[in-house]
């Protein structure tokens, strides 16, 4: 059975800081590409960052990729999106997804095959 559960996000002001984390069990997490998404109020879910299961092949969002940094300790099943310099535009449910035993990293939302509940991050003053 796998599972994702995020944990990390809440309430912090514009130009702070936030680290998500993930934790999967399923004992799958170190042969899979994993990814984080987000869903601001009153959009479409789109795509955050993604990482390969090495850690070396990253992707990121154009308007996070110099704030937002995703990484991953296969020792303990985790991956991490560390967030900086956070903007109002950046509130959403965050949400991170396994490409199931898939080394490959993808933007595309159809092909992750297990998600987490989500945690929201909100940015405001």
């Amino acid at each position: 059975q796998v599972s994702l559960v995020e944990s990390g996000g809440g309430l912090v002001q514009p130009g702070g800081s936030l680290r998500l984390s993930c934790k999967v069990s399923g004992g799958i997490f170190s042969v899979s590409a994993m990814g984080w998404f987000r869903r601001a109020p009153g959009k479409e879910r789109e795509f955050v960052a993604a990482g390969s299961p090495s850690g070396l092949t990253k992707e990121y969002l154009y308007s996070v990729k110099d704030r937002f940094t995703i990484t991953r300790d296969n020792a303990k099943n985790t991956m991490y999106l560390q967030m900086d310099d956070l903007k109002p535009e950046d509130t959403a449910v965050y949400y991170c997804a396994v490409r199931l035993r898939v080394p490959f990293t993808t933007r595309l939302e159809g092909d992750y095959h297990y998600w987490g509940q989500g945690t929201q991050v909100t940015v405001s003053s």
